[in-house]
C-alpha cells in the first residue's frame, strides 16, 4: 500500500460529503444519458443473419427467444483462436448472473463470436459458464456490426467506435470487444444501440468494484492486466 494523505474523522466526512454532491450530479448525468439511449431512431435490418447455436441455426429474430428486446455481447474469439479473450472472459464472468433479471424484463441475451461453436462451448464449459453463447462463423454480422476486421481492414485502417482508426494507433485487431441492442417489432429486427471500448466499462462488474477499491484498478501491469479467472496465480492470505 502507497503512502497516502491521512485526515481525522471530521476531516474525512467533509471531503466524503463534497465527493458525494459530485457522485449524485455524475448520477444525474448517467439517468439523462440512459434517457437519451432510449429515445435514439432505430434502423430497421434489412439483411438476414444466420447463427449456429446449442438449438441449431437461428436467426437474428429467432435469438429473441420470444422477447422484443435482444442484448449482444460481442465476444472476441475469433475463429482460430484457442480461447476467448481475456478482458471479454472476465466481463463474462458476470453474465450468468444477470441473465435471469434480464430475462424476466422482456430482455434475451447472447454472446457471439466468430469461432465455430464447437470452441464457444468447451471454452464455456472450461469457465464454468452457462449463458447462452452462438456463433457468428461464416456470417458477416461481427464486420456489419464493427467488430471484426479483414486482414485488409488491419493493414489499411477501418472504422472502430464510431471513429476511423489506422494500424499506427494500435486498432484494428481482428477481434475487438462490442455491445449492441435491438428491438423486434411486428417480426421485424430493428438496430438501436451500440457501445465499443470504453463505452463498455460500466457493463464490467469487476471495475465498478475496483473503482471503489483504495487503489483503483491498479493497472500497473498495463492494458492487459486482467486473467482469466483460472490463469490468476493462487491468492493467500498474507502469514
Amino acid at each position: 500500500m502507497t503512502a497516502h494523505k491521512l485526515a481525522n474523522r471530521e476531516e474525512w466526512l467533509a471531503a466524503r460529503q463534497e465527493l458525494l454532491d459530485e457522485e449524485k450530479e455524475l448520477t444525474r448525468q448517467s439517468d439523462e444519458l440512459a434517457r437519451r439511449r432510449r429515445e435514439l431512431p432505430w434502423v430497421r435490418l434489412e439483411q438476414d443473419y444466420s447463427f449456429e447455436t446449442e438449438q441449431g441455426t437461428k436467426t437474428l429474430a429467432e435469438l429473441f427467444d420470444g422477447r422484443s428486446q435482444l442484448i449482444v455481447y460481442h465476444f472476441m474469439f475469433g475463429p482460430d483462436w484457442d480461447e476467448g479473450c481475456p478482458s471479454c472472459s472476465s466481463i463474462a464472468d458476470s453474465f450468468d448472473g444477470s441473465i435471469v433479471h434480464l430475462q424476466n424484463h422482456d430482455v434475451a441475451f447472447v454472446a457471439v463470436s466468430r469461432a465455430p461453436l464447437d470452441k464457444l462451448l468447451a471454452y464455456r464449459e472450461r469457465m464454468g459458464w452457462s449463458f447462452p453463447w452462438a456463433s457468428s462463423h461464416g456470417s458477416e454480422f461481427n464486420f456489419d456490426f464493427g467488430v471484426s476486421f479483414t486482414p485488409e481492414q488491419q493493414a489499411s485502417g477501418a472504422d472502430y467506435n464510431f471513429r476511423r482508426v489506422g494500424p499506427d494507433g494500435g486498432m484494428p485487431v481482428e477481434e475487438m470487444p462490442g455491445m449492441s441492442a435491438f428491438a423486434l417489432t411486428d417480426g421485424a429486427v430493428h438496430h438501436t444501440y451500440s457501445a465499443y471500448a470504453r463505452g463498455l466499462d460500466g457493463l464490467w462488474g469487476a471495475y465498478q468494484w475496483l473503482d471503489r477499491a483504495p487503489l483503483g484498478r491498479n493497472e500497473a501491469d498495463g492494458p492487459n492486466w486482467m486473467r482469466r479467472h483460472d490463469q490468476y496465480e493462487a491468492v493467500t492470505a498474507p502469514a
